[in-house]
């Protein structure tokens, strides 16, 4: 097995995680995916902020895990899922990292999408 590097957060390459405050609604097709309360922001050094949302306010039913994985070195191994309803734009739609390093703990348990695959809206 490959020696994986590791990286902390920090001035050069900073993460920063907060809850996102009102409601956050993830659509496929008119269909809710997700509905939360409870989504946390993480903003990675010069990334688009990423709205991660509980797996329990995630209708898991509606996905489909793949069997793509990455790795970042600030955050650990991920997982992915499509979401089959969407069709071929929302292969591989979904990711997570279930065991993510103690930097990023708080993600553990949350799912995130990519914007340009599914219509994600932050309400009040």
């Amino acid at each position: 097995m490959q020696q994986r590097t590791v990286k902390l957060p920090g001035p050069d390459h900073p993460i920063t995680l907060t809850p996102t405050g009102g409601r956050v609604v993830v659509k496929v097709g008119g269909q809710v995916i997700a509905d939360t309360g409870d989504a946390l922001t993480l903003r990675e050094a010069s990334y688009p902020p990423v709205q991660y949302i509980p797996r329990q306010d995630v209708d898991m039913t509606l996905l489909e895990r793949t069997d793509r994985a990455t790795y970042c070195p600030y955050k650990g191994e991920c997982a992915y899922y499509s979401i089959p309803m969407g069709g071929e734009r929302s292969v591989n739609a979904v990711w997570t990292y279930e065991a993510p390093y103690a930097s990023v703990a708080a993600i553990k348990e949350y799912l995130a999408f990519y914007p340009d695959r599914v219509e994600i809206t932050q309400l009040p």
